[in-house]
């Protein structure tokens, strides 16, 4: 399988996921439908998939006009069914969807939102997060609670160290600066934060990530236990 990143809107990221061989194709959160189609056109995709993490506009926003444009099929959680547009496809938490060379496990993983999922594909060693888990950083948390934020970054904690994150916005950056603050003897994150500023240098994406990167200097994911996962994300609320 292979990636593309599509920039959208001012910080987010759309993902195009393909079969080499086959050409079919899933688009991961469009916020919008310009850039997909475009991207889809360009490599002569066939574009069947749509796939939703959660029900914000910034996420779902192309959903209504690439169904239209392509036919394709929209995926999200049984829970969004009332929120996500233009919804065909319910799938449960644990559940393994497969379709056309494509096998994606989904996580259920409230804390952003509450029908908030992330698609991940065993085979290929890639997860889509969303909004739950960035780069250096972690979703706000909108609906949920800590403890469900601070257990949901924990599962996808637990997936193969070199699975490769893709995430919904580019927000590394920005993100680094409250690590390093709280974290400031961490020599693996000031190797990070040289590598993404570089990428940033040259205008390129910040991600993918790697989980083992995240591991070891995300520090939300160094938290180990709820106390001190909360009172990390209510600093940053306030960064």
């Amino acid at each position: 399988m292979k990636v593309l990143v599509i920039p959208c809107l001012n910080d987010n990221y759309s993902y195009i996921i393909y079969d080499e061989n086959t050409k079919i194709a899933c688009v991961i959160d469009p916020s919008e439908s310009r850039p997909i189609i475009d991207a889809i056109k360009t490599n002569n995709l066939n574009l069947k998939y749509i796939l939703n993490t959660h029900h914000h506009y910034d996420h779902v926003g192309g959903n209504k006009e690439l169904k239209e444009e392509f036919n394709t099929k929209i995926i999200g959680f049984e829970g969004d069914k009332n929120r996500i547009p233009e919804i065909d496809i319910l799938v449960q938490d644990k559940q393994t969807w497969s379709k056309d060379n494509f096998e994606i496990k989904i996580f259920h993983i409230p804390g952003h939102t509450i029908g908030h999922i992330c698609f991940y594909f065993p085979k290929d060693k890639i997860i889509f997060t969303g909004d739950t888990l960035f780069s250096l950083g972690c979703g706000r948390i909108f609906e949920g609670t800590h403890k469900q934020m601070f257990e949901s970054l924990n599962k996808i904690k637990s997936l193969p160290p070199e699975t490769l994150v893709y995430c919904g916005h580019e927000y590394t950056l920005q993100n680094s600066k409250f690590c390093i603050k709280y974290d400031s003897e961490n020599n693996k994150l000031k190797d990070k934060i040289i590598e993404i500023s570089k990428k940033i240098e040259k205008g390129l994406p910040t991600i993918p990530s790697k989980i083992q990167d995240e591991i070891d200097c995300n520090i939300f994911l160094k938290a180990n236990d709820l106390q001190s996962f909360s009172k990390l994300r209510d600093l940053k609320d306030n960064f």
